[in-house]
């Protein structure tokens, strides 16, 4: 994720002006639930880095020939891997399935693969997954878990004319499909309210010294920068909520600007144990494999192979396009009743219901571009966790 993915549509805007006792003569008390979470290094229970495999072409969904095997990749999604997880299989499953193909076989077990192996299924074929690793321990599961489709999806100059009508399309499908998802048990998918936290008034510039000190923001690699990242957001606004001002003293929170609005959260374990679920219900199988090279792939029974191995097509597929995203969360024992976000002081924080996440996410979008370390780093971990005890008033 990264600090305008966060941050939704329609944040812009100035606050409004209301006394404190205003909130205390309201009949309900709109902040119940978003009580301080307790940040102390002593409740991180794990931290981990996540790479987050950015194409600047946007996402690899096309077919290419490997011995007799048709291959279809499904990979290269940015941070936008969950959120257009089955718009993206909507586009691969066809792909093959052409030429009335029913057994398919998968490579990759996170979310693009489990998605594209439902997706499968649900359109009559004989699916097998083949992964070296499952959840909890591919990447897709150390996501930050927000609804995030345009997050570092491509490059403005390097994307084809119609690949803006396919990610609205892939957008739209995959956010129609979480819907089924809401009030199942373990709320695998749930809406969430967000706050935006700032020092200065929406529109004006944040002084340096204001920003997040380097302890808890550390600096990445210097990237090369091409081109500008592609926003896309403005097509779904018929389906996001706008986000609102809120008034001073009317708030828990010590920042001077406050504004919310509501999102998809995704709650990885539950998610992925509902998906994983589904699939070996309908009759799927997961076989444990590696591959370390295409040519390996001619060796699967299957005609039809769909490709979902993320960052990890990188290597196998030798794919020099993706660029490596790190992303590293520091991970919070849950607090009951605690569902919502906050972003502040270049600070991603999303209590989830499995794991309270606090991600550092720079002020911009280049924050981890092009670092392919996946070490945890704890005293950065450690530092973001302090400063989100200093959020409340």
């Amino acid at each position: 994720m990264d600090r305008r993915s966060f941050l939704g549509a329609g944040i812009g805007g100035g606050a409004l002006t209301l006394a404190a006792a205003a909130r205390a003569a309201m009949p309900f008390d709109p902040f119940a639930g978003v009580e301080p979470i307790r940040a102390s290094a002593d409740r991180i229970f794990r931290t981990t880095v996540c790479l987050r495999p950015f194409r600047a072409a946007g996402p690899r969904i096309a077919v290419e020939q490997v011995g007799r095997k048709r291959v279809v990749h499904n990979y290269g999604h940015g941070g936008s891997g969950w959120s257009l997880s089955w718009g993206s299989a909507e586009l691969a499953v066809p792909m093959a399935m052409a030429d009335g193909v029913r057994d398919i076989a998968v490579i990759g077990a996170g979310a693009l693969g489990l998605t594209a192996a439902l997706t499968a299924q649900r359109a009559g074929a004989r699916v097998t997954i083949y992964a070296k690793e499952q959840f909890p321990h591919v990447r897709s599961a150390r996501a930050t878990g927000t609804w995030s489709p345009d997050s570092r999806i491509a490059m403005e100059k390097a994307v084809d004319p119609g690949f803006a009508d396919r990610w609205e399309r892939m957008a739209r499908t995959s956010f129609s499909l979480y819907q089924s998802y809401l009030g199942l048990a373990g709320d695998p998918v749930e809406w969430t309210d967000r706050y935006i936290l700032s020092d200065d008034a929406p529109g004006a510039a944040t002084p340096l010294a204001a920003r997040a000190p380097p302890a808890i923001l550390p600096p990445a690699p210097a990237p090369s920068r091409p081109d500008d990242f592609l926003h896309l957001e403005s097509r779904l606004r018929d389906i996001m909520p706008r986000s609102v001002a809120l008034p001073p003293g009317a708030h828990p929170f010590r920042a001077a600007h406050v504004r919310r609005n509501s999102s998809l959260t995704f709650n990885v374990a539950d998610l992925a144990h509902q998906l994983t679920s589904d699939f070996l219900i309908a009759g799927g199988r997961i076989e444990p494999r590696v591959f370390h090279a295409p040519g390996d792939l001619t060796r699967l029974k299957e005609k039809a192979i769909i490709n979902c191995t993320g960052y990890g097509a990188r290597a196998l597929w030798r794919d020099e396009s993706i660029v490596p995203v790190r992303g590293q969360i520091a991970w919070l024992i849950p607090q009951p009743g605690a569902t919502f976000g906050i972003y502040y002081h270049g600070i991603a924080l999303l209590a989830r219901r499995d794991g309270i996440v606090v991600q550092p996410v720079g002020e911009d979008e280049w924050f981890g571009y092009g670092d392919a370390n996946e070490a945890p780093d704890p005293a950065a971990a450690h530092a973001a966790v302090a400063e989100v005890a200093r959020w409340w008033v």
